[in-house]
């Protein structure tokens, strides 16, 4: 059983490092599509999304949830609500990275999870401790730093966190696994997306008719690019602890930040590393945070029950809070699937 429980939590890491890989290494993915516009990359995403999470759904027989959904006016409003939210995050992020903004773009992701906690005290009335304080106040102050090396506001990096900040509330709300989610979501875009791309067809604006067939092939592509993360995010999310998750999630803005760097070549004056390091030092602080509430909590359960061997999965339930804003792919709900991949209760751009 040990050594079961040992490649079952191997697979998992495996599939984590895969997941955040991919979201983190998508910004080499976004350039190919040229010479086709982010409007039109983002019309592509939304249908060829709905034809690869639909034959998912077909393969292990999933469509319970659609006639639910349906009789719940008030859930479909949400799920309304989140295709919309995303829409905006989906677009201008694909905008941000062929427009040579990789760096901004990785910063938004950095900031989601202050921008979460930000967002919970302000809406849900949510109580920080002191540490949480002083890691959005450092947050802020990082706001304002790059401010000034940017010549503006990074809104960039903003949109994209608020966008999945809402998102990431809304779903919490909706309750739906990922990848039925991203069917239901994508089903709302679909029929305008559709119709955008038949648009631009009639006026021979497409690009997916006139650069040949391995364009064409691309663009349809982006329909994997978008699930295949989301898949692997399941297989993890069902065999490793929410901490490893938590800390698995900034893969994804690192990568992208070095992506911007290194790859890219994209400018990083003095004043932009000292913002960069002001929303490091938040995260630390917010990790550190959690640790040290998951090892309170640990304690105090192993003296009320006198079985030391909760700390482990007291830990693990402790640090939700940090990766909120990695549930969905790009983007997911907050609770954990306790079943197969086949029944993905919570299976993310």
């Amino acid at each position: 059983m040990a050594g079961t429980s040992r490649s079952e939590h191997r697979i998992g890491l495996l599939n984590g490092f895969a997941a955040y890989g991919m979201w983190g290494l998508v910004p080499l993915f976004w350039p190919l599509l040229k010479p086709a516009g982010a409007l039109e990359i983002l019309a592509h995403r939304m249908v060829w999304s709905l034809v690869v999470v639909a034959f998912a759904l077909l393969f292990v027989r999933r469509w319970a949830w659609a006639g639910q959904l349906l009789r719940q006016p008030r859930r479909l409003a949400l799920v309304a609500v989140a295709a919309s939210v995303i829409t905006v995050n989906w677009g201008v992020y694909i905008w941000a990275v062929n427009s040579g903004h990789v760096v901004e773009s990785s910063l938004g992701y950095f900031i989601n999870p202050l921008v979460t906690i930000a967002m919970g005290v302000l809406l849900l009335k949510e109580r920080l401790r002191p540490v949480q304080w002083a890691a959005v106040a450092t947050g802020l102050a990082a706001v304002i730093v790059l401010t000034v090396g940017y010549g503006r506001p990074p809104w960039i990096s903003l949109v994209l966190a608020l966008s999945f900040a809402t998102y990431g509330l809304v779903k919490k709300k909706v309750g739906l696994g990922g990848v039925e989610s991203l069917a239901a979501e994508t089903a709302i875009q679909f029929l305008p997306a559709l119709g955008y791309l038949l648009w631009l067809g009639a006026h021979g604006r497409t690009s997916f008719l006139n650069d040949g067939s391995g364009h064409a092939a691309l663009l349809a592509s982006t329909g994997v690019v978008t699930a295949l993360p989301l898949v692997c995010f399941g297989a993890a999310a069902i065999r490793v602890p929410l901490s490893t998750l938590g800390l698995l999630q900034y893969l994804a803005p690192v990568f992208q930040f070095l992506l911007g760097i290194l790859y890219f070549h994209e400018a990083m004056p003095p004043e932009r590393w000292a913002g960069f390091a002001l929303v490091w030092l938040a995260l630390l602080l917010l990790a550190g945070d959690a640790l040290r509430s998951a090892r309170r909590t640990a304690r105090t359960l192993a003296d009320a029950t006198g079985a030391p061997g909760t700390t482990a999965t007291t830990a693990t339930t402790a640090t939700t809070g940090t990766i909120r804003a990695a549930r969905n792919a790009e983007n997911l709900p907050e609770n954990v699937p306790s079943g197969p991949e086949a029944d993905p209760e919570t299976a993310r751009t």
